[in-house]
């Protein structure tokens, strides 16, 4: 079992975001970043005082145990196993990359999970960081929360926005939030320096563009029907509409919108409302009913439709002509060719019972996906690449029906 250490509370710590917009990197040494006060371009991107800045992602799991409450970060670098705060009565757990939110009846629980990562699309720049505690910001189930690096916004079922600094966050702290004017069907998103949303429009549901102020900038002329799930990729931000997927681009200084439709008639309940892919991917995997699998390449605009061998519980790819990994109801990892469909690699019986309420995720980075196993008390990293080899195993104390990773 790996090694296990308890995590204390500890008061907000003097973390301040600096440089975010510096015209120059430096300090890729896995060691504690320390700038020169006087060299100011000394600071790396993204850095925060106290922490370490290495040359690989610090990769970290958030696991929860929505029975006991009881709350885990295991670091995927050491293998250890970290105590945390217990939350109780959580249904679901998202991220942004750094910080976990365990939805609750109560209101949405945020976890910093001390790992995470800044892309500049050339190159990155990787920090961890002590886990703790932040806070809680309002809304139960059903709230969506998005971030980038200057903004989170916590949008609720009644369709209210609240914006909160990244920078508090930063700090340990959740901050005051200011409210966006207005109403919204789904996650509002932050990107490039605006907030992108769905309102209704005579209605039909349409995009509309915000500035951080909460002033309405611009309107693509684009509508998406039934709006159900979102992704942040490199190409822009997709929308998942009745009839295919919006996706909206910054461009010249404006806002496009483009629709990329499934090209045919598909049943409410096969459409792709959730999306699931690797950070920093331009391919994105979706449920397609019981026994198939949407793959939509957002660089060719096109959809695949990956028909399994089994009902299907969960699913994920790295992309880049990586497998589509697929959890299939006989609780074995199966992994698909996207071009041709076909089934190029499958594991024994992992699971026992994959079906059960909550369903276990797949999560991927570059090279490993991580499985959960929550009757089995163990979670499953896999080599994806190498016809799905089990690659460790870590083994828990806890039931981790609720999984995220971390420092991506």
């Amino acid at each position: 079992m790996p090694a296990r250490r308890n995590i204390p509370l500890r008061g907000p710590a003097a973390l301040v975001l600096t440089a975010l917009l510096a015209t120059s990197c430096a300090g890729q040494d896995d060691k504690p970043a320390s700038p020169s006060a006087s060299s100011p371009s000394a600071v790396p991107h993204g850095y925060v005082e106290g922490a370490k800045e290495a040359a690989e992602q610090q990769s970290r799991l958030l696991l929860g145990d929505p029975g006991t409450g009881d709350t885990r970060v295991l670091d995927l670098i050491t293998g250890e196993v970290h105590e945390v705060p217990a939350v109780e009565d959580a249904t679901a757990l998202t991220t942004d990359g750094r910080f976990g939110y365990f939805h609750t009846p109560g209101g949405t629980q945020v976890l910093d999970g001390g790992a995470w990562m800044v892309d500049h699309g050339d190159h990155v720049h990787y920090y961890s960081a002590e886990i703790r505690e932040v806070g809680q910001f309002p809304g139960g189930p059903g709230t969506h929360v998005r971030s980038d690096a200057a903004v989170t916004a916590v949008t609720g079922e009644d369709g209210r926005t609240e914006l909160y600094e990244r920078t508090e966050l930063d700090k340990g702290e959740v901050g005051s939030p200011r409210t966006l004017p207005g109403t919204h069907e789904g996650a509002v998103v932050p990107y490039e320096e605006h907030l992108l949303a769905l309102t209704d429009d005579g209605g039909r549901t349409k995009v509309v563009v915000y500035d951080r102020e909460g002033e309405r900038v611009a309107s693509p002329d684009a509508e998406c029907a039934q709006p159900q799930g979102d992704a942040v990729t490199r190409r822009g931000v997709v929308l998942g509409c009745a009839d295919g997927a919006l996706l909206v681009r910054a461009s010249d200084g404006g806002f496009t919108a483009e629709k990329i439709p499934y090209g045919e008639d598909v049943p409410a309940d096969e459409r792709a409302t959730d999306f699931r892919y690797r950070s920093g991917s331009d391919t994105l995997t979706a449920p397609a009913g019981d026994r198939a699998v949407w793959v939509l390449d957002v660089g060719e605009r096109a959809w695949t439709r990956v028909e399994t061998e089994g009902p299907v519980v969960a699913a994920n790819t790295a992309g880049e002509g990586s497998p589509l990994l697929v959890l299939q109801s006989d609780g074995a990892l199966h992994g698909y060719d996207i071009a041709t469909g076909k089934q190029t690699a499958e594991t024994e019986s992992l699971l026992k019972d994959a079906d059960a309420a909550g369903g276990p995720v797949i999560e991927v980075d570059r090279s490993r996906a991580y499985l959960n196993d929550p009757e089995g008390k163990r979670v499953y990293e896999i080599d994806y690449n190498d016809d799905l080899r089990i690659a460790r195993t870590f083994d828990l104390d806890v039931e981790p029906a609720l999984m995220v990773e971390t420092g991506r």
